[in-house]
């Protein structure tokens, strides 16, 4: 009977650490797409949005029940030929289980501190002629979290006559301001669709 609450209670932090990690795939992959220099797969898990909801209700649920199960009074049983110098198992102290729990919220809130993982992508540089500088809006689909602008700024300030890029997640877009004498709007817009987002549609500011 110990042995399946055991493993019942493996079972239980294994899923709700595993659900959490799979909630902030979206969120997570664009940082490791930056850091490995792969940013063409940064939106590879975006579709995983739309469930992430329900992936966190899922995880809260299965560590809630874990801690129920670990904290409620055990039943008194006769133990008078039990061995009574026989400690717990790690995985089963609350311990184990807070750690569990303390990563699963991490993973969580990935979204939130995301950033701070990024590098600053911003460049300055001088431009000869100011009649060529000019700004253009880029409506852009499929980021999940402030995860994904990076890699956008990121691929688009590898162009030249760049000023400045900025993705906003919160906005759905990317405003790039550059110099068009040497770069101009198709390029801008093939760099972002490179990191796997979309250009859903352009504006001139």
């Amino acid at each position: 009977m110990g042995n399946k609450k055991i493993e019942s209670e493996k079972r239980l932090a294994g899923l709700g650490l595993l659900t959490a990690i799979v909630a902030s795939f979206c969120c997570i992959t664009p940082v490791l797409a930056l850091v490995a220099g792969t940013s063409g797969v940064a939106s590879t898990f975006s579709w995983l949005d739309p469930f992430r909801p329900y992936l966190i209700g899922l995880t809260l649920f299965v560590l809630g029940f874990a801690w129920y199960l670990q904290l409620k009074p055990k039943k008194e049983i006769d133990c008078s030929n039990c061995e009574t110098d026989v400690k717990p198992k790690f995985i089963q102290s609350n311990t184990f289980l807070g750690i569990i729990t303390v990563f699963a919220v991490l993973m969580l809130a990935f979204p939130y501190y995301s950033s701070a993982f990024f590098p600053q992508t911003e460049k300055q540089m001088v431009v000869v002629d100011k009649a060529n500088v000019q700004t253009v809006e880029f409506s852009v689909s499929g980021m999940t979290c402030a995860g994904c602008e990076a890699p956008i700024n990121h691929e688009v300030n590898k162009l030249p006559g760049i000023i400045n890029s900025t993705a906003s997640y919160d906005n759905g877009n990317t405003i790039v301001e550059f110099d068009n004498s040497k770069t101009n709007v198709a390029e801008i817009e093939n760099a972002i669709t490179a990191t796997g987002y979309t250009v859903t549609a352009k504006k001139e500011q």
